[in-house]
């Protein structure tokens, strides 16, 4: 059957998930009532490599190049693969059914160290229970042959394909390309075995469903080269195809796009939302609009790069796109792998996530290290949670999978809080993470809402772990508030993942140190599960970026290419020698991740002297034992997610007098626990309760229900309210919002 429009994700991003992109434009494109069919080359060319003839043509073209090339040289390494080869090629197909799901038993198996073959990879391997601890036999006998996989990617890289990686391709290619010289060679090689997969599927895709246009989504430099592969052979193939780059790589990276000869691989790059620029690219096509009427897209136009961005035409609001569109991927073929030892890592790469955003663009919008002068971070718009909802709901019946990334800048926690309780009233069982700031308004009682919700893991940028830099970052959290935030989630069961900077402008060695001893006390605490140090790198698009002198930078060198013009080399003139630090911070952060090495004194991790910490031992802990004095917050929220609790009247007695009490008792899936309070207030209790239920239309703010209680003739409601044996009740279920 044939589509207008052959929406494509190149490879490499993830295997074990589609990414959403296409999905996101192929709901868009069903509302417009146009015809679209979507497939993600990654996962496409992935499962015909990783199988039993896929592996038999691998080895014969290693062996081929060997005869015809008898000056090459292949290492230890690849000798020992190419050696026992026929134990890779008759793994390969259970090993890959393994990882997709379909053959679960196998991890006995692959767990004993006895079926799967072992090469450079499997080095890393000390200790498997230490790496593992108490992980059950599924994810250690994924984390195994993911190193399989692993092992037989690097005889590609060395044997075959140079450009070759589990999770990216060319990636190199993508992220050093200011000038399209280098990308532009390779294209002009032969094919290599990859590039010979990608086209053969390319081929049966486009002959299939013979389209009018070819939108290619890019997002990460690891998907460019592929990407450009898929244009050379359509537009030498099929020259009345239209072909048309959008994406995150397009978004960031080609806004100042000026070599022309990317217009032999593409006819359009659109830049930022894809969905208008791609209606009004077939509406072009069809001749039903000129030129001049199309949206953020670059073109030639008279023998020169042209860029089109018509005011007249305005972007849909999100609440017009549609629901994401999974359909036409080959949902069972994911292969869900375990790469690294990083539980939010792991959680990326392992198992089905479908992927909806909460809101477009940051509701912060103020990181300076950040490209908030984007459209993608600068125009904030949220959704409704009962469109969410509907979503959700629509994307279950689509998929069959329950497991749910959004996949927002910075999720907001009021529309959290509404997305929470939608779900819990509408009864949907879903499991999701998300990202978010740091910020004072996850509560403990806000935290226990979205785990009830579903919520499972958040991730969120702690960044440089200094008030003073996070100041200058303009993140509008401090190091005490993320310890408290973090502290909340944790207690309700929610893992939290911390990304980590360091090399921020003017940022000292001390600073650093500090930051590390700070992270260190987070996860001696226990309330940080995961991190992850990034060096900062300096983009065109962000405040540093757009004003190096105000942050103490310079840049190395002030020319655009033509190409790509994103990341900005630079010198910080005040500021530690932050590339020293890489190795340290990462060291420390594994063990501290397996619960290790709290006690070693912060310069073993460092092979070059660095100053002590400045920073109390005891700084984590003592912010956690400090006691928040209640506030009474008129317009909170007051929500009973419990069930109806049972009760009965007593009679006590002490020294000849008697008084009734009312002692109630909760029951939750996990525990029961009985309160007694005076018999009117626990009269009065029992019916707010029923009231106050989630279930119910009204929500009640905290001052209807202190107006409720006083109009049953109680008295002192902030002292019932706010002590014993009330204010434990959270634990069951009673939260103030």
């Amino acid at each position: 059957m044939s589509a207008t429009v052959l929406l494509l994700t190149p490879p490499f991003t993830q295997l074990n998930t589609p990414y959403p992109a296409t999905a996101f434009l192929k709901g868009f494109l069903n509302k417009k009532d146009i015809r679209s069919f979507q497939a993600d080359l990654g996962i496409e060319v992935a499962i015909s490599l990783f199988s039993k003839n896929g592996l038999k043509k691998l080895f014969d073209i290693i062996e081929q190049n060997a005869i015809y090339n008898p000056d090459v040289v292949y290492s230890e390494n690849a000798i020992r693969i190419i050696t026992i080869k026929n134990s890779y090629i008759d793994t390969i197909d259970n090993a890959v059914l393994f990882l997709q799901g379909k053959n679960s038993t196998l991890a006995h198996l692959i767990t004993k160290k006895n079926y799967l073959p072992e090469a450079g990879r499997f080095e890393q391997l000390a200790d498997l229970h230490y790496a593992f601890g108490a992980m059950g036999i599924q994810d250690k006998a994924k984390h195994l042959a993911t190193l399989y996989l692993e092992d037989i990617s690097d005889l590609i890289k060395e044997c075959v394909d140079t450009h070759f990686g589990l999770t990216r391709y060319a990636e190199r290619l993508g992220r050093t390309a200011a000038s399209f010289d280098a990308l532009f060679t390779a294209l002009q090689q032969p094919y290599s075995y990859i590039d010979t997969l990608l086209i053969e599927k390319l081929s049966i895709l486009v002959q299939t469903h013979n389209p009018k246009l070819v939108a290619i989504s890019v997002p990460f430099p690891g998907n460019l080269f592929a990407a450009f592969r898929c244009g050379q052979y359509i537009k030498k193939n099929y020259p009345d195809i239209k072909v048309a780059m959008g994406g995150g790589f397009a978004n960031t990276e080609l806004r100042s796009l000026n070599d022309i000869r990317v217009f032999d691989f593409f006819d359009f790059i659109t830049l930022d939302d894809g969905e208008l620029p791609i209606e009004n690219i077939i509406k072009y096509i069809n001749n039903d609009l000129s030129e001049l009427h199309l949206k953020r897209t670059f073109m030639v136009v008279d023998g020169s790069i042209k860029y089109i961005n018509n005011a007249d035409y305005q972007d849909y609001k999100q609440e017009q796109l549609g629901t994401p569109d999974y359909s036409d991927f080959l949902q069972d073929s994911y292969i869900s792998a375990i790469e690294v030892v990083n539980p939010m890592h792991s959680l990326w790469s392992d198992g089905r996530w479908n992927k909806l955003m909460m809101a477009h663009g940051c509701y912060w919008g103020k990181c300076t290290f950040c490209d908030i002068s984007l459209d993608y971070i600068k125009l904030y718009e949220p959704i409704a949670a009962f469109l969410l909802c509907d979503r959700i709901e629509e994307i279950i019946k689509q998929t069959g999978q329950t497991g749910f990334h959004f996949v927002d800048e910075a999720a907001p926690p009021a529309l959290m809080r509404a997305l929470a309780i939608e779900i819990i009233k509408r009864k949907i069982t879903i499991n999701w993470w998300t990202n978010i700031r740091f910020e004072k308004s996850f509560t403990r009682d806000l935290c226990i809402l979205l785990r009830e919700a579903g919520c499972i893991a958040v991730s969120g940028g702690l960044e440089v772990a200094s008030d003073r830099l996070l100041e200058l970052i303009q993140k509008g959290i401090t190091v005490a508030q993320v310890a408290r935030v973090n502290k909340n989630f944790t207690d309700a069961g929610i893992m939290v993942h911390a990304y980590l900077m360091y090399g921020f402008p003017t940022q000292t060695a001390q600073e650093t140190i500090d930051s590390l001893e700070m992270v260190r006390q987070m996860f001696e605490a226990k309330i940080l599960q995961s991190a992850f140090w990034h060096l900062f790198a300096m983009t065109a698009h962000s405040p540093v970026g757009m004003n190096p002198e105000k942050y103490l930078v310079k840049r190395v060198t002030k020319s655009q290419g033509q190409f790509a013009n994103n990341d900005l080399e630079h010198i910080d003139t005040t500021g530690a020698n932050h590339e020293l630090f890489s190795e340290g911070l990462k060291k420390s952060l594994f063990n501290y991740m397996h619960d290790t090495c709290f006690d070693f004194p912060l310069q073993k991790w460092f092979d070059f002297k660095v100053p002590k910490t400045k920073i109390a031992p005891d700084y984590i802990s003592t912010i956690l034992k400090e006691y928040e004095i209640p506030v009474f917050n008129s317009t909170a929220k007051i929500i009973w997610l419990g069930n109806k609790p049972n009760f009965e009247i007593l009679t006590k007695s002490k020294k000849g007098n008697q008084w009734q009490v009312c002692s109630i008792c909760f029951n939750t899936k996990q525990s029961t626990a009985t309160i007694q309070v005076e018999q009117e207030q626990g009269l009065w209790l029992i019916a707010i309760l029923d009231k106050l239920s989630i279930h119910n239309i009204k929500v009640f703010t905290l001052q209807e229900v202190k107006n409720n209680y006083e109009d049953a003739g109680l008295n002192d409601f902030e002292l019932f309210w706010d002590n014993k044996p009330i204010n434990t009740l959270y634990k069951f279920g009673l939260l103030r919002l």
